[in-house]
C-alpha cells in the first residue's frame, strides 16, 4: 500500500505532461483490453440473440415474414424501456456525443448513457434496424478506458488519450481494422494528430484487434467479395462514380438532419415506435435491406447482375438508415454506409461489366463504393482509404480507392456545401466540440506538470505576521494565507500593492484563491485567471480537498501560450 502511494503520484505527474511515455503506452493497451471484452460481450449477445431466429447472422430474409415485422415493433419497446429506466435525460448517444464529450469532458463518459448505448445497441442491432455497430463500439470503447483513468485519478489531459485508445480498441474490435480505427480516431473524434498520442493509441488498436481475432477468427465480412485489379481505361469512369457518391452523400446527410429536425420535439418512445413500425413495414417487404452491412454484401456478391433487387435493396437501405438513425435508435451510421456503399458501387459496375463481358470487376466496385459513400458522408477520406487497404487486403485497390475517394470528397464539399453527418448533428443539437486556441493548448498540460512548489503558508496571520512574512521572501517565492471560517478553509495570495500604500490603507493585498483537483489541465487554470490576469490557484488532492500541494501562477500560464509551439 506504501509503495502504491508513492507510484501512483509520480505515475500522475508524469502523465501530465503532453510526451510520449511507457507508462501511458501501457495503460492504452489495458484500456484498450477492457474495451475489446466489452465489445466482445456486445457483438456475441447479438449474435447469441439472432440465433434464435435467423439462419445467418445479420440477414433477416432467412426468418419467416409473420415473424420478420414483429422484430423491430419488439426491438423498439425494448430499447424504450431501458431507456426508460435509466432516464431519457441519459440518451445521447452515438459518435457525435463522444466527440463532444472527448472536447468538452476529456471523453469521460455518463455511466447511464453507456448502459443505453450497450443494451440499447444490443437490441437495435439483434432486431433488424440498419443501424452499425460501430456507434456502441465508440462509447462503450471511450467508457471502458476513461474509466481506467478515473480510477487512477490521471490528468484529465492523459484521460482523454485513454478515451482515444478505448475508441480506436472499440472500432477494430468491431471491423478488424486495427490501422483504420487509429487513422479514423485522429481524424474524426480527436482531429488532430501528435505523435505522444498516436502511439498509445495505435498500441490499444493491436490489443484490439488481437483478442478480437482470438474469439472471432481474423476474416471480415469482406472476405465474400471478389476484389480484383483494374485495368486504367476504368479511371475515367470512376471519377463518375465519385461524383455520384459525393451527391448521394449529400442526400443522405440532408434527409438525415430533415428528419431530426421533425422529430425533434417528439417523445422519444413515440419516434422509436415509429421508426419500429416503418422497420417492419419496409423490412416486410424487404428483408434484405435489414439489419447492419452484412446482408447486403451477401446479395452484392450473390446477385451482382440483378439490376432490380441491387436497386430495391438500395432504395430500402437507404429508407431504413434515415429512418432509424433520424428517429433516435441506438446505433452507427458507419456500418448501414458500408452496406449501402457496396450495393451503390456493385450498382454501377454494371456497366463496365457489359463493356467487358463479365462482372469480376463487381467485387472491386462494390469496395469502391463504400470508400467513397464513407469518405463524403463523415468527412473522413484517409480512414476510408486506410479502411479499404485493410479490408480488401490487395494493393491493386490502392489507387482506384484514392480516385474515387478524393472525387466524392471533393464533390460533396464543393459543389454540395455537404458537411459531416457528426458534425451536423452536434451543430443542430448546439452540443460543443470546438476549443479556443487558448484551450486546445491548455488541455494538453496537467497541472502537476507545473506544479510550483515555492511558498510559505500561514495559517491565520494577522497583518504585521504577514508583512514580516512578505519581507523574508525571496522571488519568486509567494506567501499563501490560510484562513478557517465555519469549519472551511479559504486561500489568500498576500502581496505587497503599491496603489494600497499610497491612498494610506494597508499595503498588503489578499487575493481570493481557487482550488483546482490535481487531475485538472492548465485549460481550468487560465478559466479562473484569465479576467484578472494575476494571482494563483492552489492544487489539492481529492482525499485531501484542504491540503495544499502546490500553486499555479498567472505567469506559467501566460508562459506556456507562448512557447505552445515549442512545448507541444
Amino acid at each position: 500500500m506504501q509503495r502504491w502511494q508513492i507510484w501512483l503520484p509520480a505515475l500522475q505527474r508524469r502523465l501530465a505532461l503532453p510526451q510520449t511515455s511507457l507508462q501511458l503506452s501501457i495503460l492504452g493497451m489495458l484500456g484498450g483490453l477492457a474495451a475489446a471484452i466489452l465489445i466482445i460481450l456486445f457483438r456475441l449477445a447479438i449474435i447469441g440473440i439472432q440465433s434464435f431466429f435467423l439462419a445467418r447472422s445479420d440477414d433477416f430474409s432467412t426468418v419467416s415474414a409473420d415473424i420478420r415485422w414483429i422484430l423491430p415493433l419488439a426491438g423498439a419497446v425494448l430499447i424504450g424501456a431501458i431507456a426508460g429506466i435509466t432516464g431519457y435525460k441519459h440518451y445521447r448517444l452515438g459518435i457525435p456525443f463522444v466527440i463532444h464529450r472527448i472536447k468538452l469532458k476529456y471523453g469521460m463518459m455518463p455511466t447511464r448513457n453507456t448502459l443505453n448505448q450497450f443494451f440499447g445497441g444490443i437490441l437495435a442491432l439483434a432486431s433488424g434496424f440498419s443501424v452499425g455497430r460501430e456507434g456502441p463500439s465508440v462509447h462503450l470503447g471511450a467508457y471502458s478506458a476513461s474509466t481506467l483513468g478515473k480510477y487512477l485519478k490521471l490528468p484529465y489531459n492523459s484521460i482523454r488519450i485513454l478515451a482515444g485508445c478505448g475508441i480506436a480498441a472499440g472500432i477494430s474490435a468491431s471491423f478488424n481494422t486495427p490501422l483504420a480505427a487509429v487513422i479514423f480516431v485522429m481524424e474524426v473524434v480527436l482531429r488532430e494528430y501528435r505523435v505522444h498520442v498516436f502511439i498509445p493509441i495505435m498500441l490499444s488498436s493491436v490489443v484490439g484487434a488481437l483478442v478480437t481475432q482470438s474469439v472471432f477468427g481474423s476474416g471480415n465480412e469482406l472476405a465474400l467479395l471478389n476484389i480484383v485489379a483494374i485495368s486504367g481505361w476504368h479511371l475515367p469512369y470512376l471519377v463518375l462514380c465519385g461524383i455520384v457518391f459525393g451527391a448521394i452523400a449529400f442526400v443522405f446527410n440532408k434527409n438525415m438532419m430533415r428528419l431530426i429536425k421533425l422529430f425533434k420535439k417528439w417523445p422519444l418512445i413515440l419516434r422509436l415506435a415509429l421508426a419500429g413500425a416503418l422497420t417492419a413495414a419496409i423490412g416486410y417487404l424487404i428483408p434484405h435491406a435489414m439489419g447492419a452491412e452484412t446482408g447486403a454484401i451477401f446479395y452484392a456478391v450473390n446477385a451482382p447482375n440483378d439490376v432490380t433487387l441491387l436497386l430495391t435493396i438500395f432504395i430500402g437501405k437507404m429508407l431504413l438508415t434515415l429512418f432509424a438513425l433520424g428517429l433516435g435508435v441506438p446505433g452507427g451510421v458507419i456500418g448501414p454506409i458500408f452496406g449501402i456503399g457496396i450495393v451503390l458501387g456493385t450498382l454501377l459496375a454494371i456497366i463496365p461489366s457489359a463493356v467487358i463481358g463479365d462482372n469480376s470487376i463487381a467485387g472491386t466496385y462494390a469496395v469502391l463504393g463504400m470508400a467513397g459513400l464513407m469518405a463524403a458522408t463523415m468527412h473522413a477520406p484517409l480512414a476510408a482509404l486506410v479502411a479499404v487497404m485493410e479490408l480488401a487486403h490487395s494493393p491493386g485497390i490502392i489507387i482506384p480507392a484514392m480516385l474515387v475517394i478524393t472525387t466524392a470528397y471533393i464533390t460533396g464539399v464543393q459543389f454540395f456545401n455537404n458537411k459531416s453527418i457528426f458534425l451536423l448533428q452536434l451543430d443542430f443539437l448546439q452540443m460543443p466540440y470546438k476549443l479556443s486556441p487558448a484551450d486546445d493548448v491548455l488541455q494538453k498540460v496537467g497541472v502537476l506538470a507545473l506544479l510550483d512548489n515555492q511558498y510559505q503558508v500561514l495559517d491565520n496571520p494577522d497583518d504585521q505576521q504577514v508583512q514580516l512574512a512578505l519581507d523574508k521572501l525571496e522571488p519568486p517565492q509567494q506567501l499563501l494565507v490560510q484562513r478557517h471560517q465555519d469549519s472551511e478553509t479559504e486561500y489568500f495570495l498576500a502581496s505587497y500593492d503599491v496603489h494600497l500604500s499610497m491612498t494610506g490603507a494597508s499595503a498588503i493585498q489578499y487575493i481570493p484563491l481557487h482550488g483546482l483537483n490535481h487531475q485538472a489541465t492548465m485549460a481550468e487554470v487560465f478559466a479562473i485567471l484569465e479576467d484578472r490576469r494575476e494571482g494563483a490557484v492552489y492544487i489539492y488532492r481529492e482525499e485531501q480537498p484542504q491540503q495544499v500541494i502546490g500553486i499555479i501562477r498567472w505567469d506559467q500560464v501566460r508562459s506556456l501560450l507562448v512557447k505552445q509551439n515549442n512545448l507541444l
